[in-house]
């Protein structure tokens, strides 16, 4: 019986850590031009949503180093943008660290 209570524990966990509360984020591109909303993390570009608009994250997506998340704009799913490119806080109000940063080059190589 305490096996089974422990598994039923462990897998309310795992369910809990495979989807995460929903974040509330501003779109802050840095290029100061609209964000690309694709219909994928990485797909065809569905639309765009402008600088400082709050929009909601429903889902995270991580595709090699970059992190994607799936956005909807006033309750309405819209799709994924790059998670560099939006600020979201979580329920304690702390900005998201985890979110992978854009590529800065360097003025000159190593």
């Amino acid at each position: 019986m305490q096996r089974l209570r422990y598994l039923l524990r462990l897998a309310f966990l795992v369910a809990l850590a495979a989807h995460p509360a929903q974040a509330a984020c501003t779109v802050a591109d840095p290029t100061g031009t609209p964000l690309n909303v694709r219909d994928a993390p990485n797909g065809s570009i569905v639309g765009a949503l402008p600088n400082g608009l709050e929009v909601e994250q429903l889902e995270e997506h991580r595709l090699g180093a970059k992190t994607w998340i799936r956005v909807s704009v006033d309750g309405a799913p819209r799709g994924w943008v790059f998670g560099a490119y939006v600020i979201c806080s979580g329920d304690d109000g702390d900005i998201d660290s985890q979110k992978s940063a854009p590529m800065r080059p360097r003025a000159s190589p190593n």
